[in-house]
This record gives structure tokens, sequence and C-alpha cells, in this order.
């Protein structure tokens, strides 16, 4: 079938939206009427080959939409239910078998091949393969043949716009604190970078009870949002060092827990240098492969902890329907950081990202 998606070429080249043509769902996979997709940092660290991938390809791996079509060998989803696409999974080895599916082994093939297992695509331009099957499901797109363990079912009457967030950057944040940390009523909190992924963390903080929670940015416009969300203290890192900051906040104690999502060493090193002893924090942020981060080994002898976290260490088919849920409750309050895009406008919607005049970008869908 004809359908519309956005083709990335090159390394950062604009995205060109034009009219691909789909292919027929095999046994194990579903075709989705897609409703909207958010944009995540990943996926333009892919765009600009930080994370290198196959192209041309269609990205995309945050989209909810309605399950049009389904493969013989599928069972947990039919015709017309309502999904969030989120990672795909093997389902078999012990990661898998142990709840942490985004820590599968065979992670990379499911989600970063960009294409079928047996190096098939499900898209093509003229008779030529454009690259599919991102994260399981290539979501810069009207219509896409989703791996089946992608898929995610949500009630009926979920908000499907609002919802593709959900699929990795509202669950890294908020599974890196209810899910990684596990926060005890009443314990201190930092949260480094208030994007999407920092926002989450802000508002499970919030949810688990976490006081005081601390939100650190250099935009003050994004640290108002943070507190409307539910951050009791804020620090604007472009006013002096965060790590002092924070210091004197707490009474030179330091905070229990710390989530960086910024991406940025220097961050990272902050989030831990804010710890009071035995603290632990929680590394999300994407950065390019062999990366290094420089620590002085006498904080960690001295108990602290850190560690990394890939999508929040959640299980999607049970996490994000809990997160659903907190949101129809208003207690997860995303649609406060989301700006809706046509699908024709994603170049203009990741121009303003980096502007920083848009938290999340989500692009609606055209039908």
């Amino acid at each position: 079938m004809k359908i519309l998606a956005a083709v990335t070429e090159g390394k950062g080249a604009l995205f060109d939206v034009r009219p691909l043509q789909l292919g027929i769902p095999r046994n194990d996979e579903v075709r989705v009427k897609i409703i909207a997709t958010g944009i995540c940092h990943t996926d333009l660290a892919v765009r600009d080959q930080q994370i290198s991938v196959a192209m041309p390809v269609v990205l995309g791996h945050e989209s909810a939409g309605i399950v049009e079509q389904v493969g013989s060998n599928v069972s947990h989803v039919q015709v017309g239910d309502k999904v969030i696409l989120s990672l795909g999974f093997c389902g078999q080895c012990s990661h898998c078998a142990s709840g942490l599916p985004t820590y599968c082994d065979e992670h990379f093939e499911y989600n970063w091949k960009a294409s079928r297992a047996d190096g098939s695509v499900a898209l093509h331009d003229q008779g030529q393969p454009v690259h599919s099957h991102f994260f399981g499901q290539s979501s810069f797109a009207n219509y896409a043949v989703v791996s089946a363990s992608s898929l995610v079912k949500v009630a009926d009457d979920a908000p499907l716009e609002f919802l593709g967030p959900f699929a990795c950057g509202v669950m890294t944040g908020a599974g890196a604190v209810i899910n990684t940390l596990k926060p005890s009523p009443g314990t201190a909190i930092a949260v480094f970078g208030m994007g999407a992924v920092g926002l989450s963390a802000i508002m499970a903080a919030r949810v688990m009870g976490c006081n005081p929670i601390i939100a650190i940015d250099t935009q003050a416009s994004r640290l108002a949002v943070a507190q409307e969300m539910g951050a009791t203290h804020l620090i604007d890192a472009s006013q002096g060092d965060a790590t002092e900051q924070v210091m004197a906040l707490t009474g030179g104690q330091g905070v229990k827990y710390s989530v960086e999502c910024a991406g940025h060493v220097g961050v990272m090193a902050s989030a831990v240098n804010v710890l009071e002893e035995g603290g632990e924090a929680v590394l999300t942020g994407v950065v390019a492969p062999g990366t290094q981060l420089s620590l002085d080994v006498m904080q960690l002898i001295r108990g602290r902890v850190v560690r990394g976290s890939i999508m929040g260490d959640a299980a999607p088919s049970v996490f994000l329907p809990r997160l659903v849920d907190l949101f129809k409750q208003g207690r997860f309050p995303v649609d406060k950081m989301v700006r809706f895009y046509d699908l024709e406008q994603i170049n203009q919607a990741i121009a303003d990202i980096h502007s920083g005049d848009t938290i999340k970008a989500v692009l609606r869908m055209p039908h």
C-alpha cells in the first residue's frame, strides 16, 4: 500500500517527506495506522550518525496508533486495538524472561539493524529498498509494519495523540526513578536536564513522594515547566556551577538520588558529584559510542553508586499502561510539554527542538 513517510537519506540531511510503498505484514508482524509519533533525541543522533544505522531509512520509535492487520502468529492484539509502539525484543533470552526486555540479548537485531532479521525491509521507493523496522517500527510515517513484540495494547479510551512519547522518552525518565532507583518517600533527588526524559523523571519523583525534587537546566522556561510538573526547587546551571548550587541547597550533604538526562559527560559527572555518601546516580543520556567518563574513585569507594538505565528498566507491557493510567488521572501531565506538528513540518519541529522553543515535538499523521 502507498504511505507517506519522512525519509532520512544521509548524515545530517533534512528529512524528506514522500510517498513510499509499504509491504504486507509477515506472520509475526502487524500493520498499524499511526496516529502520532514523538521525535526523540535518539532519532536525531541516528540521523547525524552518532549512532550508525543504514540509510536511507525511516526513523521514528515513539508512536501510538490503531491495529489494522494482524499476522497469523500474533495473538496479543487484534484489529481495532489501540496500541503504543515501543522497542522490539526476542522474548526468549534470560533478560526477557526476567522482565527486562530492554536488555534483550538480541536488542541490536530488533531495534538498530533497521531491517528484519533476514535483512529484508518493509518499505520501498520506486522499487528501491528503504530501511525499515527501526525499533521494530519506523514510525515517522502514517502507516507501519511493526514487529509484534513492539506493541503494547492500551485502553479503548486512551488519548493516542499524546501517548507516542510514552514509548521511549517518558518511559526512560519515569522508569529511571520508579524502576531503577525505587526511592522511598521523603528522599532527596536531583534531575539534570529538563527535556522530555528529565521532566518525566520529575513527574515520577513526585508520584514516588520524593522531597526535595531539584530540577537543573540552563533554560528558565524549561525550569518553569518542571515546577508545574512537581519540582520543589529549581537550579539554573547558566548562573553558576550546578554541583555547588545543589550542595548549598542541601546544606553540604548532597542528595540521595540523581538522574542525568542531558547526554553530556560533564553533566554526568555533576550527577555523581551531588550525591551524598551511599547515594545513587542513574545515567540515561545517549552519547557517542566510546565516550569516556572521568570520576573520582574515592567518591565511589565511599558508597556512591553509578549505573545506566536503558528505557527505564521497564517491561513495556506492564509499565506503559501504568503510566497511561497516571496520565489519565492527571498525575503525569505529559501534555504540558507536548507541541504538535504535521508530518510535513518535521524539519521545523526539529529546528524548534534545537532552539529550545519546543520540549517534546509530536508529529500528527495524515489520514
